[in-house]
């Protein structure tokens, strides 16, 4: 029997269901949050800073998320991350003015951050290294669904009141930290012995690995492409470059995720079985091509099936990238810091993206803008082709353990 065919531990399955309820919520609130920051008598650009102050608290705090990890162990940091964001969104729900919105949202940052890299910490750890890829297909499904649903629940449940989806919210995640937390209580996966001498991979040791510096840069290119210039640029091409509706950019943008949903759990097996490096290097290909052709359509069918395509080349290779980065960690180290600067690249390339594909469309034009953003994402696959061929870089700190003799 093949261990890639063997029934993932349980542990698993409570970190995936737990990444849909974050992701289902996340997007619950992601309708009502501009028009709840608006109903206090403030303009556009002022309701805009209410959401990157979230996104701007999770990378200045992701180095300490990652020392919290070294610490005190991911279990904790995740449970305590759950936390921050259950009260600061329900807090949101009970702001009197503006700027107590601004504080409690960007305290959900913080949070935020705490639980993402404490999340893949676990999922290094407990993952089998011949199902890394797998898993981290699942864990990203589940986000992506509920990212998908979340707007659709979040769109009806405005109707309730703008103050209800936080408090919705903010209830669902005190019931996933609170089954997390009695599920991992007792897991000796998501709790090794600290008198065992398990070691610490520090950053300095990660960046030896070519895959790491690769994983890196594309993941870079991954913030920069998908979740920074796609949210940002796509519904302003299709309202004003294609002179179509709103409605239009949903649909762009959905057709996006079905194509990073079909691929997934797929590109995910696969690359356990035949290595990261060929899913990556394809999924970086077809994303970036595709991103540059979308600034070229010329009519909605041709940017939607654009779009379509870049999101599969965006689930071909986000899995195998995040499963290779489990790879250098290995099962038998803790990388808190690894795994915070890998986190953070995206967050970087999320907030750099936007404001640079802006700046080239509205002095250029969108076909510029968007070729440019096509070229980011293929010129980080050239630290690919120099990467380790192999299924996986052997971990640092288990290269160490075999030098030792054990």
């Amino acid at each position: 029997m093949r261990t890639r065919e063997a029934a993932l531990p349980r542990e698993i399955w409570v970190l995936v269901a737990a990444s849909f309820v974050i992701a289902l919520g996340f997007g619950l609130v992601a309708p009502a949050l501009p028009q709840f920051a608006r109903s206090f008598d403030v303009g556009v650009t002022a309701a805009t800073v209410v959401i990157s102050a979230f996104a701007a608290m999770r990378l200045a705090f992701a180095p300490a998320s990652g020392q919290l990890v070294q610490k005190l162990g991911e279990r904790p940091v995740y449970i305590t991350g759950l936390l921050i964001v259950a009260l600061s969104t329900g807090a949101c729900a009970f702001a009197a003015n503006y700027w107590q919105l601004l504080v409690f949202r960007g305290l959900g940052g913080i949070g935020s951050t705490m639980f993402t890299v404490s999340a893949l910490g676990l999922l290094v750890r407990i993952a089998p290294p011949d199902a890394r890829g797998r898993v981290a297909a699942l864990y990203a499904t589940s986000f992506l669904l509920g990212n998908i649903g979340g707007p659709l629940v979040g769109g009806a449940l405005v109707g309730l009141g703008l103050r209800a989806p936080f408090l919705i919210y903010a209830v669902a995640l005190l019931i996933a930290a609170t089954v997390v937390g009695v599920s991992l209580r007792s897991s000796h996966l998501a709790q090794p012995a600290k008198s065992d001498g398990t070691p610490t991979m520090r950053f300095t040791e990660a960046l030896k690995s070519p895959t790491y510096r690769a994983a890196l840069g594309s993941n870079f290119a991954n913030g920069w492409v998908v979740f920074g210039v796609r949210v940002a640029m796509v519904p302003l091409f299709v309202v004003e470059a294609l002179g179509q509706s709103e409605a239009f950019a949903g649909v762009a943008l959905t057709t996006f995720a079905v194509g990073n949903a079909l691929v997934l759990i797929k590109s995910g097996k696969l690359s356990d079985r035949y290595g990261r490096r060929p899913f990556v290097l394809a999924g970086l290909a077809v994303c970036g091509v595709s991103t540059i052709a979308m600034g070229l359509s010329e009519n909605l069918l041709m940017f939607i099936v654009t779009s379509f395509l870049a999101g599969v080349g965006s689930g071909l290779s986000n899995p195998s990238q995040q499963a290779a980065v489990a790879d250098v960690v290995g099962s038998k180290a803790r990388g808190g810091p690894v795994l915070a600067a890998f986190q953070m690249t995206a967050d970087i390339g999320a907030v750099v993206g936007p404001i640079a594909a802006g700046l080239l469309a509205e002095y250029l034009s969108y076909s510029v803008a968007f070729a440019v953003t096509g070229v980011i994402m293929l010129a980080t696959s050239l630290p690919w082709l120099f990467a380790g061929k192999g299924r996986s870089a052997k971990p640092v700190t288990e290269s160490v353990t075999d030098d030792m003799g054990h």
